[in-house]
């Protein structure tokens, strides 16, 4: 079943001509596939649910259906279906069907597993990770440090943190479709790139130090296969690195080979080790021989299970959680916890401390031939005296001393041998797979720098052969260490910290009760998740508290790296659906919140059109609310159709401002705005100061412009809203250079490529120039308090901020007394004596040739109300009864434009009361004309300022 491709061309039938009635030569099956899927007898666009409309990806053979778009359903019929050019579209690109004929072959996919190779593979993998060198080489050397009964705690402790873990994990894992990362990919999409992306480093980092730790188990036991059989290289701790090295050559050749060896390799050493779990129970049964019995094993015996049952901590790791670091490890692919639990529990602990003792000397002429008094240990009892090794500490074998005691247990040592390479082979190989594969999957997020050279893909499988050899380095270096006890506890803090924030992710996407989090695992808990994830933390600082503040520290550094440069990516993770949840949260609590003159905050509604155009007033309004309070670009469209905010939204955070975007649909621009006002913000988060630029060619264009403009001042004051009016003499309505289009018969235009940004006046550092602000009248503080927010900005701080009032000198310190107690921190205070006189003559006839142009002239001949008639059909005309009402405001404004050019030629902003045209008093264009002459041919930009006459400063404390 096909359905129409948004971008294709091809027209929907509800926008096609009329058609005969019947169906089959409509064109709808053409849409729809074959007529059995036709469920109704009426052509329609609307299509029934299917998969495509939800998927990502594409089915090679087949052309991918897209959904109709709301704009082609409801569209008129005789309208043309496509989308207008704003109107974004799911569709790409299609191509022309000569392209699709030359494509014969499908792409390369990448191999498919079978059930064996697929399913059980992976349950194999997370065994043998399991039954690994921890359970050979040091699982019984625990037992006897931490004895019988903290043993079984530190592998239930373990046992539970992976539990839990695969509780979150499953949780996390049935909420989407997961792709190649493992790990990283299931923190990253649920967290975000800002902690997924630094567990992902840590989480490949520790793999790669796994294989190091596996390889070193598989080395030592070699080792001791030489020096009991007399074989030296050098000596032991370089015999360990030698063999390592040449191991790991090998296992990167097997894992460059491909999955299909790897896998293969993989059932070949579970086969090996089930066979070394059968051979080593069965040694356990065997009696014990007197080579045996010399190296400390005597069979089941109750009294040194009991005295083993208790711990004997010796060495500098001797502590419970000494043994937990290195242990841990070894719990890390616990899939299967249950199982795990109970093979540690029985078969590896019970049976060597219920049948090993802890020191022996490993010689036959140790027996017992009568009993001694002296003799010290249990051995006494079985006719063995190991006193002097034990007094003197120089016992080597044991289980507090021989590692490899479980091949000396065992029925045929060979096996267990055997099972040892397997168990460490098979681990560190799973590893080495499994690091560059996380790895390559967080290279290709492209979240950090300079490591994008690893995440290139190579063969139908898109191997990461880069990424092996980048792990195989990591791995050799922590080879050369050549010590398994140093290794372990430095991943277990990096496989804790993995876990935490598994369990953290699995929490938070719970309580944000985002709709989106809907996993389809059910048994898990966020409380649970919360619990493990604060015990993982808890513990990396008990087991290594400087590699636990390492590990914090990588996290803490790549999160700050990546908050910073906020990387262009959007996986709707939890931390987007709790800033959600904390905002609304927030912002209702304002509600219950009354509003206090000290917490006012000047929260600005800029109307700046499109933000790009008004470079100047977006920067400048930036300055006065960045980190403070509230700023919205609005934006009035005269069309029929609203645009999508994306593109100015995108250009708003490119210059790093802080705002939020509005664009509404009106018929005129005044009733846009004032929908705008009246609907901008929520609850108490709304404007309550609209800040616009002065309408500069008011004297050029229709007057009916110029009235609604004015219009807009009045209605801004009529819902208490303080007024800003900025003016800047070079203008700042800018004209981007026009964006590329791409048009063609099939596809719509599209806009190619990002709104420019183009720098302004208030980008730049001001320098130690003059911020004057002209406190002309007290409209509530706002004249003032918006000079003062300027100045806590760097570009701003070095200006220097002067007062002027008028009236008489002696009110200087009256005025400046007052500031003091705004603690404002102005100091300058100038009074102006003579901003109360005449203006200039020439000054005025200027003005009158201002005004001339909108005067009412009425023809002495004519009915003397017949210019009345003619104000009322034209509103914005000015009436001599209009100038002779005003002339005391407008004389006023005249006289300050002189002022402000002599006291402010070289400032850098000059702020200045506004005056306020009263409503049916004083005509638009005569206002319009005020505002004009006040702030003209003035090279610093002007800002008229007026608020609401409610006081926004006061010197209270309450």
């Amino acid at each position: 079943m096909e359905l129409p491709v948004a971008s294709d061309g091809v027209r929907p039938s509800s926008c096609r001509k009329p058609t005969p009635a019947r169906f089959e030569d409509s064109g709808f099956y053409q849409h729809y596939g074959d007529k059995s899927d036709a469920l109704t007898g009426y052509e329609t666009l609307d299509a029934p649910p299917h998969y495509d409309f939800y998927a990502n990806t594409e089915v090679w053979g087949r052309r991918r259906r897209f959904r109709p778009s709301l704009y082609q359903l409801h569209a008129k019929p005789e309208d043309d279906c496509r989308p207008p050019m704003y109107e974004e579209t799911t569709a790409g690109p299609t191509e022309s069907s000569d392209d699709e004929e030359e494509t014969t072959e499908p792409p390369p996919e990448p191999t498919r597993f079978g059930w064996v190779q697929g399913v059980m593979c992976l349950q194999i993998r997370c065994m043998l990770n399991i039954w690994g060198v921890i359970l050979y080489l040091r699982l019984p050397w625990i037992t006897a440090q931490a004895g019988v009964g903290l043993t079984w705690v530190i592998i239930l402790l373990s046992s539970c943190i992976t539990g839990i873990t695969g509780l979150s994990t499953s949780a996390i894992a049935t909420n989407g479709k997961v792709k190649g990362g493992g790990t990283y990919f299931l923190i990253s999409r649920s967290l975000g790139p800002e902690l997924g992306g630094s567990i992902g480093l840590i989480f490949a980092f520790a793999n790669a130090v796994a294989v190091a730790m596996h390889t070193v188990g598989f080395a030592e036991t070699v080792t001791d296969l030489m020096s009991e059989h007399g074989a030296v290289m050098v000596d032991r701790i370089n015999n360990i690195r030698i063999i390592g090295i040449v191991t790991v050559t090998c296992l990167l050749g097997i894992s460059m080979a491909g999955m299909a060896w790897e896998s293969k390799a993989q059932i070949l050493f579970f086969l090996v080790i089930m066979v070394s779990f059968v051979n080593y129970i069965v040694g356990t049964i065997i009696p014990a021989s007197p080579e045996k019995q010399s190296k400390g094993f005597f069979s089941y015996r109750a009294d040194i299970f009991a005295a083993n049952f208790v711990p004997d901590w010796r060495g500098p790791e001797g502590s419970f959680f000494g043994m937990f670091s290195i242990f841990f490890p070894s719990a890390t692919g616990a899939c299967v916890v249950r199982d795990a639990a109970c093979i540690y529990l029985f078969y590896f602990i019970f049976f060597p401390g219920a049948c090993v003792v802890r020191d022996a000397s490993g010689l036959l002429n140790d027996s017992l031939t009568s009993s001694s008094a002296d003799c010290v240990g249990l051995s006494c009892n079985y006719s063995w005296d190991f006193t002097e090794c034990i007094n003197n500490k120089s016992c080597l074998y044991g289980i507090s001393n021989y590692y490899q005691m479980m091949s000396l247990v065992s029925g045929f040592a060979p096996l267990i041998t055997a099972g040892i390479f397997g168990a460490t082979l098979s681990s560190a190989l799973a590893c080495l797979v499994s690091a560059p594969k996380v790895f390559q999957c967080l290279c290709q997020d492209k979240l950090y720098p300079l490591i994008g050279f690893f995440g290139k893909g190579y063969g139908k499988n898109q191997e990461p052969i880069r990424g092996y050899l980048l792990a195989y380095i990591i791995a050799v270096c922590f080879i050369l260490i050549a010590e398994l006890n140093t290794i372990a506890p430095i991943i277990s803090n990096f496989f804790l910290c993995s876990y935490s924030l598994i369990n953290f992710s699995c929490f938070h996407a719970s309580v944000t009760n985002s709709p989106g989090w809907r996993p389809s695992f059910r048994f898990y808990s966020r409380w649970l998740s919360l619990l493990g994830a604060v015990c993982c933390v808890v513990i990396m600082f008990l087991l290594t508290w400087w590699a636990a503040l390492i590990a914090v520290g990588v996290v803490v550094f790549l999160l700050g790296y990546t908050l910073y440069k906020k990387p262009d990516v959007n996986w709707g993770s939890s931390v987007q659906a709790g800033s959600y949840s904390f905002a609304l949260n927030q912002c209702v609590g304002l509600n219950s919140v009354e509003d206090h003159v000290k917490n006012y905050r000047p929260q600005c509604l800029v109307l700046t059109g499109p933000p790009s155009r008004r470079p100047a007033l977006v920067d400048l309004v930036s300055c006065l609310t960045k980190s403070l309070s509230l700023m919205m670009c609005g934006n009035v469209l005269l069309t029929e159709k609203l645009e999508t905010d994306s593109r100015h939204v995108s250009w708003l955070n490119q210059r790093k401002v802080r705002a939020f975007y509005r664009g509404v649909v009106a018929a005129d621009l005044r009733s846009g705005v004032n929908v705008l006002l009246q609907g901008s913000g929520l609850g108490r988060m709304k404007p309550n100061v609209v800040l616009m630029g002065f309408k500069s060619d008011w004297s050029r264009s229709s007057p009916e412009a110029a009235h609604s403009y004015i219009g807009i001042l009045h209605d801004a004051f009529d819902l208490q809203f303080g007024v800003c009016v900025l003016r800047m003499r070079e203008g700042f309505d800018v004209s981007p250079p026009r964006r590329s289009h791409v048009k063609s018969e099939e596809t719509t235009s599209v806009c190619i490529g990002p709104e420019p940004q183009l720098d302004s006046a208030f980008q730049k550092k001001q320098g130690k120039k003059t911020i004057d602000v002209y406190w002309l009248s007290d409209d509530g503080g706002l004249t003032l308090l918006l000079p003062y927010l300027l100045t806590r900005r760097r570009r701003w701080s070095s200006c220097k901020v002067r007062v002027f009032v008028g009236g008489d000198p002696d009110r200087k310190e009256e005025v400046l007394a007052l500031i003091k107690k705004f603690r404002l921190g102005f100091h300058d205070v100038e009074v102006l004596p003579d901003v109360y006189q005449n203006p200039q003559p020439e000054s005025v006839r200027r003005f009158q040739d201002l005004i001339g142009p909108f005067s009412v002239d009425p023809d002495p001949k004519q009915d003397p109300g017949s210019g009345l008639g003619r104000q009322q059909e034209e509103p914005w005309r000015i009436s001599q009864q209009d100038v002779e009402r005003n002339q005391a405001k407008t004389l006023r404004q005249i006289r300050l434009n002189e002022v402000l050019k002599d006291y402010s030629r070289d400032a850098a902003l000059i702020v200045i009361t506004m005056p306020v045209g009263r409503t049916g008093v004083c005509p638009s264009m005569l206002y319009l004309a005020w505002l004009d002459f006040l702030s003209r041919d003035l090279r610093p930009p002007v800002l008229l300022v007026r608020g609401n006459q409610e006081n926004v400063l006061t010197f209270y404390c309450q």
